[in-house]
């Protein structure tokens, strides 16, 4: 299970030694100084080519919207944030870090396209793969020794399988290994892997950070000690040279999208709760995984992976629709996906709940499930 954060006297999580609760500083952070007349919002600065002698020279190097972007992010997590052009540019900067020939231990249920990436990696001979199940912590300690990298999620994806993220990234250190944990499922205010021993958080921010589903964007998160400062260094020389950088106008809109995450999250995961309880009942559904952290649900169903396409199919309300994290519920046969791992089920039905009337969602949700 992850563990629980560290609280300040008020009970709220603390945060890089915030006096603010994390809802207080989605709104708060990365604001411009407020100076008489100064805009209360980081407007998106489009620009290729800067001044001489300024501290960027060019925009391949920064952006003050990326700066806003990443000084609200990275104290969420205790850490320093880099923006990407996408969860898998962010994603592939981290599997930079492994030297050609190296190792990562990594789950085999997981996103399909790190399981894609790391597969072909391997079949290039770049580097070596150990396939793990991330809920047993003794068969992942036991692949670490020589590892470079070790990867993890939790909650897994599709599955939500729960990884023992600060046992595992204990000895994912003490073995010599990079700790990099997917946070995407959990957002900064459930879970931060920095405060659980992990070297480097990863987020989709097309997700939950944006929140609406109009934008492609990824991050890093990295401590602030000299070890997560050498780390950031790299994946930032990562980004300059290979060029995955996000544009100001995408870095914008998840700053915009991130002052809402804590209502958002809290009406979502809300949602979630109740639907889980009424799936459980419900006579088309044989199992339910839902691990009581987040907005994902995912569900079992009868009649096979027809029987889940007919109740993807079905619904009015839900968008048939291959994303998650938007204030809008989504839902999809994962197995449906090129590259996606054979441990999902074929009869798997993932559920991203959104923030609409819980009954709206329900009498949708079970309408189509009657199809199956």
């Amino acid at each position: 299970m992850t563990s629980e954060q560290p609280t300040g006297a008020d009970g709220h999580a603390t945060h890089a030694g915030s006096p603010f609760a994390p809802a207080t500083q989605v709104v708060a952070l990365g604001r411009p100084d407020r100076a008489p007349g100064a805009p209360l919002a980081v407007p998106p600065v489009f620009t290729s080519t800067y001044a001489a002698d300024g501290p960027v020279n060019y925009a391949r190097a920064g952006n003050p919207t990326w700066s806003a972007l990443e000084d609200s992010v990275g104290p969420l997590e205790g850490g320093d944030a880099l923006a990407f052009a996408s969860g898998m540019a962010a994603v592939a900067a981290v599997l930079s870090l492994v030297p050609t020939g190296g190792t990562v231990v990594a789950p085999f249920a997981a996103y399909n396209g790190v399981v894609v990436s790391l597969t072909e990696a391997q079949e290039a001979g770049r580097l070596a793969v150990r396939w793990v199940d991330v809920t047993d912590a003794e068969a992942v300690e036991a692949a670490l020794p020589g590892a470079d990298l070790l990867w993890l999620e939790s909650p897994t994806n599709p599955l939500l399988d729960l990884a023992d993220v600060e046992r595992l990234a204990q000895a994912g250190r003490a073995a010599g290994a990079v700790v990099a944990v997917d946070n995407t499922f959990a957002t900064p205010l459930l879970q931060q892997p920095l405060a659980l021993g992990a070297d480097v958080s990863v987020h989709s921010a097309t997700k939950y950070l944006s929140g609406h589903s109009d934008v492609i964007l990824g991050m890093t998160i990295t401590g602030t000690d000299e070890r997560g400062r050498a780390l950031r260094d790299r994946l930032a020389r990562h980004r300059l040279l290979g060029g995955a950088i996000p544009g100001p106008m995408e870095a914008w809109l998840v700053l915009r999208g991130l002052r809402t995450l804590a209502v958002r999250l809290e009406r979502a995961c809300e949602n979630a709760v109740e639907l889980a309880a009424r799936l459980r009942e419900h006579p088309s559904v044989t199992r339910v995984r839902y691990p009581g952290l987040g907005a994902i649900v995912s569900v079992e169903t009868v009649g096979g992976a027809e029987g889940a396409e007919r109740v993807c199919a079905g619904t009015h309300l839900w968008s048939h629709s291959t994303s998650l994290g938007g204030v809008e519920s989504q839902l999809e046969r994962r197995r449906r996906q090129p590259g996606e791992p054979e441990s999902t089920p074929v009869d798997l039905v993932r559920l991203s709940v959104g923030i609409e009337d819980v009954e709206d969602l329900w009498r949708d949700l079970d309408a189509a499930l009657r199809l199956a």
